[in-house]
C-alpha cells in the first residue's frame, strides 16, 4: 500500500516531513543573521526593533551594549553551540566563539560580570546608568553604576558555563583563561567562617554606599495608612547571603561542571560547604522556611543567618517560592552525596508551607493573584502574609510600603507564587524509599565522584538542573512535530529572522523626572510610572492616566524567541 493510501486508510492526509537539509539551511541562515546583522562585537541585547532604531535588554539599551543576563549573550551562545552539536556545521561554532569572544571582553577584572556591558567604554556606561537606569523606578538594582560583578539573575553563572562549554569543545587558551578568571571570582566571593559559610552575596566585591536607600518623600498620598513599613530595612542588601534566582544552585552547577571536566577536585569542598550553607540557614520551625537573602553576619542586634530585607519592595519575610525552591536543591543535594540529612527538615519545610497559604477572599479580592497558591512574603513571627505596593508616580515622588492589605499590589513583582507542596511531598517519599544500592548508584554517577563525566550536549532547550550534570543522564528533548517544523522554517523566510509582539515597551527618558506629589493610584498597579519612569511596560495595557493609551505591541526581533524557535528545530533535528 502506498504512503498516500495508508494516510487515506487512517483518515488522515499525508504530510511529508520536512527535509533535514532545508531545516539546516534555515538554521544556519537565522544564525548567520544573528552573527553578522544584529550583535555588536558579538554581542547581543534581549530584543530590537528591525531596522535597530531601538534595542532593550531589560531596560532600553544602546546599540553599543551587549545584555549578560539572561536571556541575553550567552543565551544565544548556548542556542549557537547546541546548534553546532546538533549539526555539526561551523558556521554555528564560529557564531558561538564570536558571542564568547564577547563575553571575554565583558568580563570584569575581578572575574564576574554585570548585568550589561558597553563596548563603548565605561563613561558611555555611566551616562546610560545616570540616565535611562536611574530612572527606571521598579528597576532599582540599575540606579547606579557599582562597578562590580553580579550573581544576579545567573548571569555570571551563564556567562561562565559558555565560556566553559567553549574550551572544552576547542581548547582555546583564550576561554581558558576567562574560565579560570571566572572560578577565582567564585571562590573568592564565596562566604567563609560563621553563620554564612559557604554562601555567596548577591555582588562582589562589596561597593559599601553604592546602593542608596530609597528615598522616603517627604510628601505622602493622604489615603496611606499610618503604620505601614518601607525601604530597605536591612540596609545594602547585596552583601547579604542570598538565594534569590537560585544563586547558590547556579554556583554549584558551575563549580561541579569545572570539576568533572577539568579534573579540579579542589572545586569540590566549596560545593559541600554551599550545600551546607543552605541547609543550615533553613529557619527553625514552626516556620521553617528561607527568604530571599539570609544576614551575612549579625546586623541591628539580629543574628547571622537570620532572614534580611532586600529592595524596597522585598521586605524582611520568610518566601514561599524560594523556600519551594531551596527544598528542591536538597532534593538534589541528597541525589549528590546520598547523605540523608539533607532531607532532614524538608517535611518541617513542606509543613510550613501549608501553614500559609492564600486564603479564598485574597484569592477573590485581587485579579493579580489568581493562579496562585501562596502568598510571597510571609512575616516572621506571626506568619501573616505581607503585601507591597506602592504611591507616587516615579524615582522621586513615589515609594514602595508594605502591609496586610492583599488589594491593589504591584503588577511587576507578584504578590502570590504558584508552590506545589503535594509533588514536593511526591518527590521526599520517593527520595527517602529509596533502597541503599539505589543511592549507591546515584553517588557514583555524581558529579560529586570526582570521576570524569561529559557536559550535557545541549543547554538551550530546557533549564539544566544539577542532576543533568550525572554520569549518563537522561536528555530528554521536548516534543516537536513536523507541521511545527514547517510553520518555523516558513516564517523564518527570506528575512532570516522571526519577527514577534514585543513583550514591552519603554518611555524615552525625558531628564528628571517631577518630585511634584502625585495622590492618585494609576500606577500602583502597573509596571510604568509616568512618562519619565524609564521602566519596561505592555503597550496594550498601560496606565490610565494621560498621555498613555492603548496600542498594540511592536513586532521585534527576540533573543528570546529566537533561542525557542531554534531550540524546537534543533530538537526535530535530533529525535
Amino acid at each position: 500500500m502506498t504512503a498516500p493510501a495508508i494516510a487515506a486508510a487512517v483518515g488522515s492526509p499525508a504530510v511529508a516531513a520536512p527535509a533535514r537539509t532545508d531545516v539546516v539551511g534555515a538554521l544556519r541562515r537565522a544564525a548567520a543573521f544573528l552573527d553578522e546583522r544584529l550583535s555588536y562585537r558579538g554581542g547581543y541585547v534581549w530584543s530590537y526593533l528591525p531596522d535597530l532604531s531601538r534595542t532593550w535588554g531589560e531596560l532600553e539599551a544602546a546599540r553599543t551594549m551587549c545584555w549578560v543576563q539572561p536571556p541575553g549573550t550567552p543565551s544565544i551562545g548556548h542556542s549557537l553551540l547546541d546548534a553546532y552539536h546538533a549539526t555539526g556545521d561551523g558556521t554555528f561554532l564560529r557564531a558561538a566563539e564570536r558571542t564568547g569572544l564577547a563575553l571575554v571582553r565583558a568580563q570584569l577584572p575581578v572575574g564576574g560580570w554585570d548585568y550589561v556591558h558597553d563596548f563603548a567604554g565605561t563613561a558611555s556606561l555611566r551616562r546610560w546608568y545616570a540616565t535611562i537606569g536611574a530612572n527606571g523606578w521598579r528597576l532599582e538594582e540599575f540606579r547606579h553604576h557599582q562597578g562590580n560583578a553580579t550573581f544576579d539573575d545567573g548571569g555570571t553563572a551563564a556567562a561562565a558555563q559558555l565560556l566553559l562549554r567553549l574550551y572544552l569543545e576547542r581548547r582555546d587558551h583564550r576561554f581558558r583563561t576567562a574560565v579560570e578568571r571566572a572560578l577565582r571570582f567564585v571562590l573568592k566571593a564565596q562566604f567563609r567562617g560563621g553563620a554564612a559559610d559557604g554562601g555567596w552575596p548577591q555582588r562582589f566585591p562589596h561597593r559599601p554606599g553604592a546602593v542608596d536607600r530609597t528615598p522616603w518623600p517627604d510628601a505622602r498620598p493622604p489615603w496611606l495608612p499610618d503604620d505601614v513599613g518601607h525601604g530597605m530595612e536591612d540596609g545594602d542588601y547585596t552583601g547579604h547571603v542570598t538565594f534569590n534566582d537560585d544563586v547558590l544552585g547556579e554556583n554549584i552547577k558551575f563549580l561541579l561542571m569545572c570539576a568533572a571536566t577539568l579534573g579540579r577536585r579542589d572545586l569540590l569542598e566549596p560545593v559541600h560547604r554551599a550545600m551546607r550553607c543552605l541547609h543550615r540557614l533553613q529557619q527553625p520551625g514552626p516556620q521553617a522556611g528561607w527568604g530571599l537573602q539570609h544576614l551575612s553576619r549579625t546586623a541591628g542586634g539580629r543574628p547571622a543567618g537570620a532572614p534580611a530585607g532586600a529592595r524596597s519592595y522585598e521586605p524582611r519575610a520568610l518566601t514561599t517560592h524560594t523556600t519551594q525552591t531551596n527544598v528542591t536543591q536538597l532534593f538534589h543535594y541528597f541525589r549528590l552525596t546520598g547523605d540523608h540529612s539533607y532531607l532532614a527538615r524538608v517535611p518541617a519545610a513542606i509543613a510550613w508551607l501549608d501553614t500559609c497559604r492564600l486564603t479564598d477572599e485574597q484569592l477573590g479580592e485581587n485579579p493579580l493573584l489568581t493562579g496562585r497558591t501562596h502568598p510571597t512574603f510571609v512575616e516572621l513571627g506571626t506568619n501573616r502574609a505581607r503585601f507591597v505596593h506602592r504611591f507616587g508616580s516615579n524615582v522621586r515622588n513615589g515609594a514602595y510600603y508594605y502591609d496586610y492589605d492583599h488589594r491593589s499590589t504591584l503588577s511587576h513583582y507578584s504578590a502570590g507564587r504558584a508552590v506545589d507542596t503535594d509533588a514536593l511531598r511526591a518527590t521526599y517519599d520517593e527520595l527517602m524509599s529509596l533502597t541503599p544500592a539505589q543511592v549507591a548508584d546515584l553517588k557514583a554517577r555524581s558529579p560529586l565522584s570526582g570521576r570524569p563525566i561529559p557536559l550535557p550536549r545541549y543547554f538551550s532547550l530546557r533549564d539544566l538542573a544539577l542532576t543533568d550534570l550525572f554520569r549518563d543522564a537522561p536528555q530528554p528533548l521536548p516534543t516537536v512535530t513536523d507541521a511545527q517544523v514547517e510553520a518555523l522554517v516558513a516564517d523564518l523566510g527570506p528575512k532570516d529572522h522571526w519577527l514577534t509582539p514585543a513583550d514591552a515597551v519603554t518611555n524615552p527618558y525625558r531628564g528628571a523626572p517631577p518630585a511634584d506629589p502625585y495622590d492618585g493610584t494609576a500606577y500602583m498597579s502597573k509596571h510604568v510610572g509616568d512618562p519619565h519612569d524609564t521602566s519596561p511596560y505592555d503597550p496594550r495595557t498601560p496606565p490610565a492616566e494621560p498621555p498613555y493609551a492603548p496600542t498594540e505591541r511592536p513586532l521585534v526581533i527576540s533573543t528570546a524567541a529566537y533561542v525557542a524557535n531554534a531550540g524546537k528545530l534543533l530538537a526535530w533535528l535530533s529525535r
